[in-house]
């Protein structure tokens, strides 16, 4: 199986979970060039469906929390807008299957016994 078939194939696998969401939760991680990071962080903190935006230290420079309508709207924000601005050298998304806080808030998860016994 060639790269591109893999990664054909796990964007079935993330399409297919994701699609009967009612919306999808990234976290968005970017490298930038360190002298336009403050710039590249202003303008990605403009996009609507950007929620948070942190400048951190480390291996990666910004943190993004954003929410998406689909997964089609996730890989469209990320191809299309994340990837024309200049300075930026590789983004990571990772998309969140279960937040158990958000916003100081815990929320309720059924446990799994629980998941089990409404079966």
């Amino acid at each position: 199986m060639t790269g591109e078939e893999k990664q054909q194939e796990l964007e079935g696998v993330l399409s297919s979970y994701y699609e009967d969401e009612d919306r999808v939760l990234a976290m968005i991680m970017m490298k930038v060039d360190t002298k336009a990071a403050d710039e590249i962080a202003e303008a990605v903190a403009n996009f609507q469906e950007v929620k948070d935006v942190f400048l951190v230290t480390g291996d990666i420079d910004i943190i993004m929390k954003v929410w998406f309508s689909s997964y089609g709207e996730m890989k469209k924000f990320v191809m299309e807008n994340l990837a024309t601005i200049e300075g930026v050298k590789e983004t990571r998304t990772m998309l969140v299957v279960t937040p158990y806080k958000e916003s100081g808030e815990i929320l309720v998860v059924p446990t799994r016994e629980e998941e089990s016994k409404e079966e």
